[in-house]
């Protein structure tokens, strides 16, 4: 009877460690993929930069890429954790950028800048990945 008793809560116990361990599992990591093009005259010094921004306009996770024959693309990973004010409450996984923010950079100078709206412009590709709705074109100087 004892064993029977001991072996239930051995079972009980591992069931509750395993739940608990699924609790506290880390929220994911998701990728914004940036892709476009640049036209009218991208030279070998184009670089393209990308910023996340998040609600309240705080900046998150930036990223920057040369251009490549007049074409770009480069990924952003971004954590979906949010923060609490209350440590003791269950974590969020919900955290995603409001605005995207794409500039292209000639010799270091700011030639354009595009501001998307992340829940216009962007969707989820698969279960981790959001892509750009249509292509983003930046213009070059001219």
């Amino acid at each position: 009877m004892i064993y029977a008793v001991t072996k239930t809560l051995i079972r009980i116990l591992s069931a509750s460690l395993a739940l608990c361990a699924v609790a506290h599992a880390q929220c994911p990591v998701n990728t914004v993929m940036v892709k476009g093009r640049v036209v009218e005259n991208a030279n070998a010094h184009s670089k393209v930069r990308v910023q996340l921004v998040y609600p309240k306009e705080k900046p998150g996770e930036a990223g920057e890429v040369t251009v490549e024959d007049g074409a770009f693309q480069i990924p952003i990973e971004f954590v979906t954790m949010q923060s609490s004010v209350f440590s003791n409450l269950p974590k969020r996984c919900g955290r995603k950028p409001k605005t995207v923010v794409i500039t292209l950079l000639e010799s270091d100078q700011e030639s354009d800048q595009v501001f998307l709206d992340f829940a216009k412009n962007f969707k989820m590709s698969d279960a981790s990945a959001y892509t750009l709705r249509s292509e983003v074109v930046l213009k070059g100087p001219r």
